[in-house]
Formats: structure tokens, sequence, C-alpha cells
């Protein structure tokens, strides 16, 4: 998984290029929602030979398909998202700097994992 933070107005495809760019390693597969719905984006993972599962707009005139059981491993995303959101800095967003806030994001997400090793 990789963070990138944009202005809280910023349309979501606007980070693709500084969220292609992040991970270590070329992922197989984007799980993205219907904002990252674009055909420069499509064409970009095709070259990339990145599957996109992204659903379409609803306002496409030619619907794409997308593989609907890979599309539901997302909601584990939100979930963590969901759980992050229960630390009160993050949630209403105390820190001024954006560097702050993501150390603050990363140390939630460390604090968050070790609860499933410690568990294992």
């Amino acid at each position: 998984m990789a963070f990138h933070l944009t202005g809280g107005e910023a349309a979501d495809c606007k980070a693709y290029d500084a969220l292609i760019v992040l991970p270590e390693r070329t992922p197989d597969a984007l799980l993205a929602d219907k904002g990252y719905d674009a055909d420069t984006i499509r064409a970009d993972l095709a070259r990339r030979n990145i599957e996109p599962v992204i659903p379409g707009r609803s306002n496409r005139r030619v619907q794409i398909d997308h593989d609907r059981t890979l599309y539901k491993q997302r909601n584990r995303i939100e979930r963590m998202f969901g759980h992050l959101k229960i630390n009160r800095a993050i949630a209403t967003r105390y820190d001024q700097l954006a560097s702050s806030f993501l150390g603050m994001v990363h140390l939630a997400t460390a604090r968050y994992w070790l609860k499933f090793v410690h568990a294992a």
C-alpha cells in the first residue's frame, strides 16, 4: 500500500501520477474507485501491464467490465482507513504540515499492524 497526500478538495485521479511511481515493485492490479475511471489512466496501466480493477462511471457510454471479486478486496483497504481514523489526530488532522500528518499516519498504521503481529 502506498500513501500520497493531496489537497482535501482535489479530485482522486489527479494523484494517480504520484501514486503509480511510489511502490517498490510493480503491482499486478490497481484497485480503485470510480474516481480513477479515466481513459488516460487505463491506457497508462495497460502500458505498465497492470490490471485496472476500476468500475466504470455511470455516464460512460461503453461500460467497461472489471473483476468484481478482486474489487471486493478493496473493502479491506477502506476498513483499514476506518480503523486509522479512530486516532483523533488523523480524523481531525491537527497537524499543520503534510509531513507531520503523514508521519502520524505511518505511526497509526504501524500500531494497527502490530496488533495482528502480536496476535499471530
